[in-house]
């Protein structure tokens, strides 16, 4: 019972520990280290990234069936495609503070474990993902296009995948029910304390 107590705080421990450490990491650059760690680091570079990925797959697993394999692509997918747009020179206005809205909205989809039909779900995270793929393309630098995308879109799905690993991780310590679903709420209301707080900085 104690060590199952442990690992339960172990586990939060090292989801806040990976939160804080995030702003550590750096870019790589191109020249040095290639195109894909260049691209595959992007999305570790800071907490508003990994923060909002992370909860895309664990909402994702809280929509359960086909939603956690649907949503999570749709994420990937529309992120591609912002990324082409900011390699074409469009535009998009306010994308660092819709990444970082990114992050509340996200956040309070798994504290309320909000419930959607697959498409409508999909259709949220995708109109966000095309502001964190702009921003990825906005900082591309001298990388080649196509192994800087395949890094950062490995990246963001290895991301989705801590997620949902996340929410097996929690049905299989605290049993699938109320206590489970509680604990992936605390989660998605962590996330959004953290949200708001990278808005206020």
């Amino acid at each position: 019972m104690k060590g199952s107590s442990n690992m339960k705080r172990l586990s939060l421990a090292s989801i806040f520990l990976l939160a804080a450490a995030a702003p550590a990491f750096a870019h790589l650059n191109p020249a040095e280290h290639g195109s894909f760690p260049a691209g595959f680091s992007h999305p570790l570079f800071g907490a508003d990234h990994i923060l909002a990925m992370v909860a895309v797959g664990l909402w994702a697993y809280l929509n359960g069936g086909k939603a956690i394999w649907i949503v999570p692509s749709a994420f990937v997918g529309t992120m591609l495609a912002g990324f082409l747009l900011a390699l074409a020179g469009v535009h998009l206005p306010f994308v660092e503070p819709a990444i970082l809205a990114s992050v509340v909205a996200l956040g309070l989809l798994v504290a309320m474990a909000v419930k959607l039909p697959v498409v409508p779900a999909a259709a949220i995270v995708g109109v966000f993902a095309l502001f964190h793929g702009h921003a990825h393309g906005g900082e591309i630098g001298t990388a080649g296009e196509f192994s800087y995308a395949a890094g950062f879109a490995l990246a963001t799905a290895g991301l989705h995948v801590a997620g949902i690993g996340l929410g097996f991780g929690v049905t299989r310590l605290f049993g699938q029910g109320g206590r489970a679903e509680a604990l992936a709420r605390v989660l998605g209301g962590a996330t959004v304390a953290s949200g708001l707080f990278l808005l206020a900085g």
